[in-house]
C-alpha cells in the first residue's frame, strides 16, 4: 500500500512537470467584484478582426489572469459575458505593453468603475480617456440642449449651440494634438491620433505623425498613422491636378 501511494505520487508528480505552461511577457490580473458567474475573454484587433486571445469561465472565484505574448504595446479589450444578450457594454479597453496588468472592475458597473495599473502608455491613456469623457458629457449635453431648442424652434439657441459644439469639437482636436506631441515616444500617441481626430486638418496630423519617435515611427500604429496621412495628401494633390484640368 506503501509503494502503491508513492507511485501515484510521482506520477501525479511527473504529469504536472510535463503539462505545457502557457508563457508570455504579458501578465494580466484582475477581479471584477460582484461577478459570481461568466465568461472573460481576452480579445485584441488582427487584421481588422476582433479576434479572442484567451478566456477563461468564472464559477464563484472573481479572481482573472490571462498570460500572452506580444511584440509591441498595442490595445486589448477585456470582455465579460454575462449571457445578458448586451455585447458591448461589458468591455473594456486598454493599452497592454510587456510587463503586469492589474485590472479591477465592479460587475454592476463594468466599465465605469474601472481601475487599471500597467505601463507607461496605458498610464497616459487613463489620462487622455478621462478628458476625453469630459468632451463626450459636455457633447452629450449639447445634443439634448440641442433637442429641446429644436422642439421649441428657438433659432437662436440652436446656432449658438451649433457654435459651442463647434468650439467644442476644436477643443478635443487640440487637446489630443497636444497630447500626442507630448508623448511621442509612446505609441499611445499614434493611436489616438488615428482613432479619434482621423478627420482633422492634414496639416495636425502630419504634425503629429513627423514628430514621432524612431521607435514609435516603426510601430503598428506608427506606420497605420503614417501611411494614414500619406495616402491623405496623395489624395489632396489628385484632386488639385484634376481641378487644375478642368480649368
Amino acid at each position: 500500500m506503501k509503494y502503491l501511494s508513492i507511485s501515484i505520487f510521482l506520477m501525479a508528480f511527473f504529469t504536472s512537470c510535463n503539462t505545457p505552461v502557457k508563457e508570455g511577457n504579458l501578465i494580466i490580473t484582475g477581479n471584477i467584484k460582484g461577478l459570481k458567474k461568466g465568461t472573460i475573454y481576452l480579445q485584441k484587433v488582427k487584421d481588422t478582426t476582433l479576434v479572442t486571445v484567451d478566456s477563461m469561465v468564472v464559477k464563484g472565484n472573481a479572481e482573472f489572469a490571462f498570460t500572452s505574448q506580444i511584440q509591441e504595446p498595442e490595445i486589448h479589450y477585456i470582455y465579460l459575458d454575462k449571457a445578458d444578450g448586451k455585447q458591448y457594454n461589458d468591455r473594456i479597453d486598454f493599452f497592454a505593453e510587456p510587463g503586469e496588468i492589474r485590472i479591477t472592475t465592479n460587475v454592476m458597473d463594468f466599465e465605469r468603475d474601472i481601475k487599471i495599473v500597467g505601463g507607461k502608455n496605458q498610464m497616459q491613456y487613463a489620462v487622455y480617456k478621462k478628458m476625453l469623457q469630459r468632451f463626450n458629457d459636455r457633447n452629450l449635453r449639447l445634443i439634448k440642449e440641442n433637442f429641446e431648442a429644436d422642439k421649441q424652434k428657438d433659432e437662436e439657441k440652436l446656432i449658438e449651440n451649433d457654435k459651442a459644439y463647434k468650439n467644442l469639437l476644436r477643443q478635443k482636436y487640440l487637446y489630443t494634438v497636444n497630447f500626442a506631441l507630448l508623448n511621442k515616444k509612446l505609441e499611445v500617441a499614434p493611436y489616438v491620433t488615428l482613432n479619434e481626430i482621423y478627420d482633422a486638418n492634414i496639416k495636425l496630423l502630419d504634425t503629429v505623425a513627423q514628430s514621432l519617435s524612431p521607435k514609435v515611427k516603426k510601430s503598428t500604429y506608427g506606420k497605420q498613422l503614417i501611411n494614414y496621412v500619406k495616402d491623405l495628401k496623395a489624395k489632396k494633390a489628385q484632386s488639385k491636378e484634376e481641378n487644375a484640368k478642368e480649368q
